[in-house]
């Protein structure tokens, strides 16, 4: 039985291409690519020469029938532009097609922008919720964010360029004073991250040229029942310790947790006298 394999690019980084995923792309009889052009480019580099043939938003359905027909005839692998194919790219309708005519479908991971910016956004990642691109207009946008704004867990958006000032205006106008972390070019030379408070992010942006992809990670409610206990603040504080000025520290883990700043500073002058006894 033939397989579909859903294979991860780099989204900035060549070097972050897997042996792997080359082996997949250079072994199956057919590649469905976002963009052909692009994708030639990829291929090129790592010396694949397998046939490509397009597989985008707006062709998605009537591509389903050709790429079923070629996993009929071997196995056939699906690449997106950048990052994880299927994770706010075409891929939904090709995998479940593929499952319910008895095709074989596996990942091949990597790459994945949204993953790469929580795991180095210093917000908690036990929970999160990825939510794809926000609306273009204000109002649905607003809508968008009011829709999520009570949920507990961390939130991911990916943003374009043109759009970030706007959206992180209201993504603070809906939920209030949170903590984001703003990230941009992820793996590439020029990776950037902001690191701050809605209200911080918003006035940085509305003044800083913005170029490249942007996610966005947001911190998530604060349930009013749930409190945090000193060894989670602790916790949550050492995150910052390094490189964050102790009163800004202070505020944003405040603002997370509902502590007192006051005592949030409390626990973060004992740790760092703890730190300087060592």
């Amino acid at each position: 039985m033939s397989t579909l394999f859903l294979v991860a690019t780099p989204i900035g980084n060549l070097e972050d291409m897997s042996p792997r995923a080359v082996r997949v792309l250079r072994e199956v009889q057919l590649i469905a690519a976002e963009d052909t052009r692009h994708s030639r480019k990829l291929l090129t580099h790592f010396d694949i020469h397998t046939p490509l043939t397009s597989y985008y938003e707006h062709n998605q359905k009537e591509k389903l029938e050709p790429v079923l027909a070629a996993l009929g005839r071997g196995d056939v692998a699906l690449i997106s532009d950048a990052g994880t194919p299927g994770i706010n790219d075409p891929g939904y309708l090709l995998v479940r097609a593929a499952l319910d005519a008895g095709y074989q479908v596996s990942s091949v991971p990597g790459p994945s922008a949204p993953v790469a910016a929580l795991a180095a956004s210093g917000l908690p990642s036990d929970r999160f919720v990825y939510l794809g691109y926000l609306p273009q207009k204000t109002s649905e946008r607003r809508k968008a964010i009011e829709a999520v704004a009570s949920l507990p867990y961390t939130l991911i958006w990916l943003e374009s360029p043109h759009r970030l000032p706007a959206a992180l205006a209201d993504l603070h106008a809906v939920l209030g004073e949170r903590q984001i972390a703003v990230a941009a070019e992820l793996t590439k030379l020029y990776e950037r991250f902001f690191r701050g408070m809605l209200s911080e992010a918003a006035a940085f942006y509305a003044q800083e040229p913005t170029r490249g992809e942007f996610t966005l990670v947001v911190a998530g409610a604060v349930a009013e029942e749930a409190s945090w206990d000193e060894v989670q603040v602790k916790s949550l504080l050492r995150t910052g310790l390094v490189d964050t000025p102790p009163s800004q520290l202070a505020k944003r883990v405040a603002a997370t947790t509902g502590w007192p700043r006051s005592q949030v500073y409390t626990l973060l002058e004992q740790l760092r006298k703890e730190d300087s006894e060592q």
